[in-house]
């Protein structure tokens, strides 16, 4: 069992930047891919990024491209996402999520944390 728990959500103007962070206890997420997902008000949740066990390989959404980041510190069995250029459109809970091997399905994944909110204003 991997225990997730996410922080560094908060409320940003547009243009800013905030950084995730999802510490995993109970196992070491070195034997995981991981990923991370967002859920808008009324929407369903979505992908974000994810990132390889060793993280060679990370993947992203078309709309965050280029301005967020996922990373990994295997030794603080932590993962990160750093996000920048928030829009409002990017206001969600955002959710971290682990699994054997790599993907975008958020079926796949068989643990997830209990998600922090972010909040960008116009």
């Amino acid at each position: 069992q991997v225990q997730l728990v996410e922080s560094g959500g908060g409320w940003v103007q547009t243009g800013g930047s905030l950084r995730l962070s999802c510490a995993a206890s109970g196992r070491t997420i070195s034997s995981y891919g991981m990923g991370w997902f967002g859920q808008a008000p009324g929407k369903e949740r979505e992908f974000v990024a994810a990132i390889s066990r060793s993280g060679g390989s990370t993947y992203y959404t078309d709309s965050v491209s280029g301005r967020f980041t996922i990373s990994r510190g295997n030794a603080k069995n932590t993962v990160y996402l750093q996000m920048n250029s928030l829009k409002p459109e990017d206001t969600a809970v955002y959710y971290c999520a682990a699994r054997n091997g790599l993907g975008a399905r958020g079926y796949e994944y068989d643990y997830w944390g209990q998600g922090t909110q972010v909040t960008v204003s116009s």
